[in-house]
């Protein structure tokens, strides 16, 4: 027995191990009804929001704020302030620099909740240098200019008139349009809401810094046109028809309320779900109507809280949750057949069979997918469909024929939902006018949905799991298109998660599941990628601020990056190489007793360089895969 199969078999016991007791913790928490759902979490601008929406329904008496919920508003509030960085400021990562938005809200918030201004001198420090109140970003200073404290002429117009464009509206990305169709409802009423007698931001703003953005010069510049075009936009608002003003926010009234049904609110995410509540406060919705009702009590969902803390989830993320258990579960064959058969039952009464946005590019394509929450028919997600088919080739149910038959509508779904270049994006197919970007308010930096590399990639492994041909037109399209974009230094883009590290792995697994050879060279340099940027305790770690910078920057190791690069070098043909077993050993090494991970960090990505997330089970779910991933490669090994 030579040497290094010595060093192989002794951490092939300890890997074994490893998925042995992360199987059995995840044992432990699935739900009686077949599902995994673990806490997502942000930042603390989820917190900020939602106090100002607390002001925004108890107006102040007599010039004092006293919220009948003021509790909650104190723990909010401490929640918020105990995260902030050593400069006073709020990051919108665990560890990053503070950003001016987010900095913005909380001072906001904790200036409302009574904190003085000693407690938060620092933080207006910080948000001066940073460039102070003008700096903040678009939603920003709308959401202050409802309450006066930021001039409306100088934030953008969300107009109600753009849902009588034609399909304008289904240009956007969903989650755009389902945050401004209900803000734009609010916007048009200018509600001028009070606040407490005496408050202001006003310390906030630079002196000398224009309020609004200057117009650019370029006449033929898409910048330059929106710039001008919301000016316009401000003239119409005082002088236009009113009539056709009427309509538009009828439709806009019409085209919400319709979003709510058989979802968590519209699109069962937090900004939306805000939105539509303070729209139906303007529409004149009485606080007792069952539609108003509901729309806060799925908003109030979203809220956790304990006896000392506050905090909001942006939604919730169980179809997601559930199907990376499954898989990882069925690949380590650590659950018993009646867990996974529950599973997969739960997972088939998710299924989508209602005809949602994406329609509107595909009008004759049945409906099928799975979305990411408990509930939101409107909206499959591209992405949760390919994970959930990985899903259910292990857990398929104690129905044959109504699993074979989901299967097979989800498949083709997929298949319809191919953008031209042959990649696959989110939620919709071929939303990439690139010239919506230029809005005065798509500043969050999500106005468009195109496809990416990481979604491609699982799609891919999905499709040929179930049956696809690596000689299959769609599969060959796709194939190309990660060809094509993999990045000069031999990485693929992660739009989903953070951040180059989690799209080289899927593309390469994408790529292996397709039928490269891993002999190829753009599987040879994506491997090479990954060992390159591996850290010297034998794990992987990417920094949000990848996103800023537009490359790889380097982070300490965290469990479910340092999975993602074991799951690449495997899926590249890497099973043996120095890097692989330090990752796997890395791995072994950092479980805990209870066979999970510990992960601040966050590696999910909402909006790149405006909001990131924490999915809390990526530390021990990945971990789970990857460590399966590798025992299956090693006993199939050929010594």
């Amino acid at each position: 027995m030579s040497p290094g199969f010595e060093i192989t078999d002794t951490l092939l016991a300890r890997c074994s191990e490893s998925v042995r007791k992360a199987s059995d913790a995840m044992v432990r928490i699935q739900h009686p009804d077949g599902y995994w759902w673990a806490e997502l979490t942000a930042d603390t601008t989820l917190e900020s929001d939602w106090i100002l929406l607390q002001l925004w329904q108890q107006a102040p008496a007599n010039g004092l704020w006293k919220p009948s919920n003021a509790e909650q508003v104190a723990k909010a509030a401490a929640s918020i302030f105990k995260r902030r960085n050593a400069d006073g400021g709020y990051p919108i990562y665990v560890g990053g620099p503070s950003d001016v938005s987010a900095s913005v809200k909380a001072y906001f918030a904790l200036k409302l909740a009574g904190y003085n201004p000693r407690q938060l001198a620092m933080l207006l420090d910080c948000i001066r240098n940073l460039g102070g109140l003008q700096a903040a970003n678009s939603y920003t200073k709308i959401n202050l200019s409802l309450f006066g404290l930021y001039p409306r002429q100088h934030t953008p117009t969300v107009p109600p008139e753009m849902i009588l464009a034609g399909n304008f509206i289904y240009e956007m990305s969903s989650w755009s349009r389902a945050i401004v169709i209900p803000l734009a409802i609010v916007q048009s009423s200018n509600p001028k809401r009070p606040v407490p007698s005496g408050f202001s931001l006003d310390e906030l703003l630079l002196p000398g810094k224009p309020m609004g953005q200057a117009i650019d010069a370029g006449l033929f510049s898409w910048r330059g046109f929106f710039e001008r075009f919301d000016g316009f936009l401000k003239f119409w608002e005082k002088s236009g028809l009113k009539g056709f003003r009427e309509k538009a926010i009828a439709r806009c009234e019409a085209w919400m309320l319709d979003h709510t049904r058989k979802s968590d609110g519209v699109a069962a995410i937090y900004p939306p779900m805000m939105y539509t509540i303070m729209a139906m406060d303007v529409l004149g919705y009485q606080p007792e109507d069952p539609r108003r009702v509901d729309a806060q009590r799925q908003f109030d969902r979203l809220i956790v809280e304990t006896e000392d803390d506050f905090y909001f989830q942006p939604c919730f993320s169980v179809v997601w949750d559930t199907a990376i258990v499954a898989y990882a579960m069925g690949e380590a064959g650590g659950a018993t057949a009646a867990s996974m058969q529950k599973c997969g039952d739960w997972l088939l009464t998710k299924e989508v069979r209602e005809k949602g946005d994406w329609s509107v590019k595909r009008p004759n394509l049945e409906p099928s997918g799975w979305y990411f929450e408990f509930a939101n028919e409107f909206y499959p997600d591209i992405d949760d469909t390919a994970m959930v088919l990985l899903a259910l080739d292990h857990a398929r149910g104690s129905d044959a024929n109504a699993w074979e038959a989901c299967r097979d509508r989800a498949v083709r779904w997929l298949l319809g939902m191919q953008s031209k270049d042959g990649g696959w994006a989110a939620f919709d197919v071929d939303n990439n006018l690139n010239a919506l970007t230029h809005i005065p308010f798509s500043d969050h930096n999500a106005m468009l949905d195109p496809t990416c590399p990481d979604i491609t990639g699982r799609v891919l492994e999905a499709l040929m799991c179930h049956g696809s041909k690596d000689t299959d037109p769609a599969i060959r399209r796709g194939v190309d298109y990660l060809v094509q974009y993999q990045e000069a230094d031999g990485s693929w883009y992660g739009r989903w998660g953070v951040g180059y590290i989690y799209g080289t792995c899927f593309a390469l697994r994408g790529l292996q599941a397709a039928g490269e050879s891993d002999r190829e060279a753009h599987v040879l340099r994506g491997g090479e990628w990954l060992r390159s940027n591996q850290n010297a305790d034998g794990g992987w770690g990417e920094s949000c601020a990848s996103y800023d910078k537009g490359g790889f920057v380097p982070a300490p190791s965290t469990p479910s990056q340092t999975a993602w690069a074991i799951l690449g070098l495997i899926a590249g043909g890497d099973t043996t190489s120095s890097s692989i077993q330090m990752g796997v050993e890395y791995l072994c090494k950092g479980q805990q007793q209870d066979g999970t991970w510990d992960e601040p960090w966050a590696t999910g990505t909402g909006f790149p360089r405006v909001f990131y997330l924490n999915y809390h089970l990526y530390r021990n779910s990945f971990p789970l895969l990857a460590l399966a991933g590798y025992s299956k490669t090693l006993r199939n090994r050929e010594y």
